[in-house]
């Protein structure tokens, strides 16, 4: 394998950058959380190669990923990486912390591609799913070893080595493998089914697009994508559809954006809100419900028996309508605006009465039946579809996932995601697996942990004078990011104590530096005990370690 290139996986994510340049990280705040920086340059995201992320921020904005903080009053007892910010971004991660707050079925899973040692970037994903665990919910750790044969070329003795080592971390952070689930992608037999049915709905032109795919691309790691894809979902084969969440640095993002896809594509039926006969994409319909909210309130307000509104009234109202500067940031409204009217214009007296549509997309006869029947109230029936007047969106949902999973489908729910920051590397810029001072394995002799934090740059000033006078440059510090992301804890009160003490010249990188030393040699040693004891625990398991298979070796 390439030492220069990032030791994470799908759908786990490695927790740190890979050794292409990135921009400056974004450290925590004096507060326990941290600040966006300004914006630096584009964004790449690639699950393999040169992970870069000058602006979390810009991650926002073009791939729809939502801040963290919009939601992280809503979760229980949050964990410190969300207190402090290095969880920093989220899709859909409200459904989990509403199913987590009362008491419902949800799922956590992350991977791992054994590459290499785990190290203290993969501890925080190790600790993502072990405290979505805690709180109650279905665990699942993978080893994403089909994955780490045909993209990096890995041996399988060499995968065998490295899941072990990750195994053991996973147990002996407190991964409870009694109550969770640990396998191996080429030993599931049901991720694999999974994939091929989800591989008929993906094509090339769609990897293309989202990996840079082209001719020189082998078969299986094309294969492997699909099978992160069935991981992803796995979690919803066992029991139930239910949220699942699956922790990632933003670089596994990919994976994430192209599984929720197929989970929609998959199955039976497409739920959407529409009004008259004709069909309305998202931007449409908003606009489409501005125009009978108000034409509907206005026949309340004139005390009209009914609300009467028709497509032409609102193609009326819709041509003088200018929506909120909300709804102007990521559409192109004129488009929208006019595609509207077309389409308003058109239905003439046709009336424009809101109604939840059920789509047939793969569903069975059988199971189109069974929805029609299942609809209560108004109800319109059409070749394709059904349109009920009586339900809301939420209830027609559950509807339609109840008739699909009696009648053999999946049921799927869009997964959902957290991201977290990348680490920095000890000596400054990049964490490297090719520079052992930039980074901390979980099995590096204890010693060896404090020499490295010893060694490392920190954001104070040249003297201890000026550091005094001016203060250090905490925001800029790897070693104040290690108090954040490990050594701290669930103590927020030491990471704000370093952090003021820094920044107002009270604390000097020398004495920063042995106390974070020592707990790093405290956490390698206790962490190595536990690795030990996890032993015995680990060979119990229903997971092969010492696997049979053949393969080329070499990269593919």
């Amino acid at each position: 394998m390439d030492e220069d290139t990032p030791e994470g996986t799908t759908p786990g994510g490695d927790g740190r950058e890979s050794d292409a340049d990135r921009g400056p990280s974004t450290p925590p705040r004096t507060d326990g959380g941290t600040d966006a920086d300004e914006p630096t340059e584009d964004v790449a995201l690639d699950p393999w190669g040169s992970a870069s992320v000058g602006d979390y921020a810009d991650l926002f904005a073009e791939f729809g990923i939502e801040a963290f903080d919009e939601v992280d009053d809503d979760v229980p007892d949050p964990h410190y990486l969300m207190r402090r910010g290095v969880i920093f971004g989220h899709r859909e991660y409200d459904a989990v912390a509403e199913a987590m707050a009362n008491d419902e079925p949800f799922a956590a899973l992350s991977g791992f591609m054994p590459t290499g040692d785990p190290h203290i970037g993969h501890k925080l994903v190790f600790d993502e799913i072990i405290w979505h665990q805690e709180m109650g919910g279905d665990a699942f750790g993978l080893i994403a070893d089909l994955e780490a044969h045909s993209a990096r070329g890995m041996s399988w003795d060499e995968i065998d080595e490295h899941a072990r080592n990750y195994l053991l971390s996973l147990l002996a952070l407190g991964f409870d493998a009694e109550d969770g689930e640990i396998y191996r992608q080429s030993d599931n037999r049901e991720v694999q089914d999974l994939g091929f049915e989800l591989g008929s709905k993906a094509n090339f032109s769609e990897f293309e697009a989202i990996y840079g795919f082209d001719g020189e691309t082998n078969i299986s790691h094309m294969q492997s994508v699909i099978t992160q894809t069935a991981d992803i979902l796995y979690p919803q084969l066992v029991d139930e559809p239910k949220p699942t969440v699956i922790p990632v640095g933003p670089d596994q993002d990919p994976h994430v954006r192209l599984t929720r896809d197929l989970a929609t594509r998959v199955r039976y039926f497409k739920v959407t809100e529409a009004f008259a006969s004709f069909e309305l994409d998202d931007d449409e319909r908003r606009l489409v419900r501005a125009a009978y909210d108000a034409l509907a309130a206005r026949d309340e307000e004139n005390a009209a028996a009914e609300t009467d509104v028709r497509c032409e009234d609102a193609a009326e109202w819709l041509a003088d309508y200018e929506p909120p500067e909300s709804d102007r940031e990521s559409v192109d409204l004129a488009a929208a605006k006019a595609s509207a009217l077309d389409k308003l214009e058109a239905g003439g007296k046709e009336p424009l009465r809101p109604r939840v549509r059920f789509f047939d997309r793969n569903a069975t006869d059988e199971a189109f039946e069974a929805l029609i029947e299942a609809v209560e109230g108004e109800k319109r029936v059409f070749e394709g579809h059904v349109d009920a007047f009586d339900l809301t969106r939420d209830e027609a949902e559950s509807i339609a996932r109840e008739v699909e999973i009696d009648h053999d489908g999946f049921g799927f729910r869009q997964p959902s995601s957290i991201y977290h920051r990348f680490m920095t590397g000890l000596t400054g810029g990049k964490m490297s697996s090719s520079i052992p001072a930039s980074h901390i394995s979980l099995l590096d002799d204890p010693e060896d942990g404090y020499d490295k934090v010893k060694a490392a740059t920190t954001g104070g000033r040249d003297t201890a004078e000026e550091q005094r006078e001016l203060g250090g440059e905490a925001d800029e510090c790897p070693v104040y990011e290690l108090y954040a992301y490990l050594l701290a804890g669930d103590d927020d009160e030491l990471t704000k104590e370093v952090y003021s003490e820094c920044v107002n010249g009270e604390r000097l990188c020398g004495g920063c530096k042995e106390q974070a030393a020592e707990l790093m040699r405290e956490f390698l040693e206790d962490h190595q005990e536990k690795r030990a004891e996890a032993e015995e625990l680990l060979d119990d398991l229903d997971i092969d370690l010492d696997s049979d298979r053949r393969g080329t070796g070499g990269e593919h």
